[in-house]
């Protein structure tokens, strides 16, 4: 299930996961569109033009509290750039970039917005992976950044005894049970490194 909030971005990486044998795709606009996941589902928070923006309109569709109740009963929850910021603790916007607002508190994590847009192209491996995504482990792939901000963990939350597995250094972060991972790099879906990984299968990609 992928949260289309109204400013979502990149929907084009998504597309290969129609072509997986066996796997349905879901746009949820709705607590009602995740009331039926199982806990072998994963709701997936996408890339976004205004983070801040589309975490209020989340809210106010009562989604927050959908997804967070997936991951407490054991369901996998993925965050993409803009969806990754929404996960952690806070955003925090100094420069007028996107807004200050709450994150969803699913990652023990703070994102300070800066002026300056990171776009790249990245070549990165996971590091160990725990739970759900644990097939990710030592796999490489190629995606890309574009954000505003940097992340990282949250200080007081680390120091009182939250969990938090940095997957891949500044990229890539896990929560202590492993259900919850957030990640920078657009692109995860293209990769067919990924998509054999989690799926065993070389769906075609909008390149092939």
């Amino acid at each position: 299930a992928v949260i289309a909030y109204p400013r979502i971005s990149n929907l084009d990486e998504f597309q290969p996961l129609k072509n997986v044998p066996g796997l349905r795709l879901l746009w949820a606009r709705s607590p009602a569109d995740l009331a039926g996941l199982q806990a072998s589902d994963w709701v997936i928070l996408p890339g976004s033009k205004n983070t801040s923006s589309d975490l209020a309109w989340l809210r106010q569709q009562g989604l927050d509290s959908a997804i967070a109740h997936h991951a407490r009963q054991g369901g996998a929850v993925l965050g993409i750039c803009g969806g990754l910021q929404m996960l952690g603790e806070a955003l925090i916007d100094t420069h007028g970039i996107d807004g200050n607002a709450p994150g969803l508190g699913l990652l023990p994590l703070v994102t300070q917005f800066a002026q300056d847009k990171t776009v790249l192209k990245t070549q990165a491996r996971f590091g160990q992976v725990l739970g759900a995504w644990s097939a990710l482990s030592g796999v490489e792939m190629s995606g890309y950044e574009i954000h505003h901000g940097q992340t990282q963990g949250h200080p007081a939350m680390l120091a009182g005894g939250a969990v938090l597995h940095e997957v891949m250094p500044g990229l890539t972060w896990q929560n202590g049970d492993g259900q919850v991972l957030g990640t920078y790099l657009h692109g995860l879906f293209e990769c067919p490194t990924v998509l054999q990984a989690l799926f065993g299968t070389q769906a075609p990609t909008l390149e092939t």
